[in-house]
């Protein structure tokens, strides 16, 4: 099968793309992250996703577009929702460009990640292939967790510490300051 894999960034998609490959599956990546903020970051993980790409062989699709206001437009009144307006943005672009790509299939690396909605993301994912006429592939890729991890490492692939949305980056030093000592 042809798939067209969502990557969010280069960590992420060496476990998925090993397992698609094992099977036989014909994969090319397809970045395009509006979310990830700020554009140090972006440029970070887009360096990081062509890395992988020429490491791997993987054939990448790239929209090379930082989408901050994009990203924003969807998510801001929303914020309680945000990961799942997240995931949409990004699976919409992925599906379509699936469809005019003659692809049989879309996934995402999001399902690598024991951080993300596993069922939202089905959830989204298969209604995404019946409106483009596409097959949805799901794997749960969490158990290869810290394989992806320590080959990643072993890569020397930039490694991020928060999910991408300046939401998340929040998260990330709110919890380091309650965790600091009074």
């Amino acid at each position: 099968m042809r798939i067209l894999l969502h990557v969010c960034c280069g960590p992420c998609a060496v476990y998925p793309l090993r397992r698609l490959r094992e099977q036989g599956h014909a994969v090319t990546g397809f970045f395009h992250n509006p979310n990830i903020h700020p554009f140090q970051e972006f440029r970070r993980r887009l360096d990081g996703v062509r890395r992988f790409a020429e490491l791997t062989g993987c054939p990448m699709e790239i929209d090379d577009r930082y989408g901050l206001t994009e990203y924003l437009r969807r998510v801001v009144f929303h914020e309680d929702q945000r990961c799942e307006r997240c995931y949409a943005m990004r699976l919409e672009h992925t599906a379509a460009a699936a469809a005019t790509g003659c692809y049989d299939a879309f996934s995402t690396t999001l399902l690598y990640s024991k951080y993300q909605n596993h069922p939202r993301l089905i959830e989204l994912g298969e209604r995404l292939a019946v409106e483009h006429g596409l097959g949805w592939y799901y794997e749960d890729f969490r158990p290869g967790w810290q394989e992806g991890i320590d080959e990643s490492i072993r890569m020397g692939l930039y490694r991020q510490p928060y999910c991408g949305c300046l939401y998340s980056e929040q998260e990330r030093y709110d919890r380091k300051l309650r965790r600091r000592p009074l």
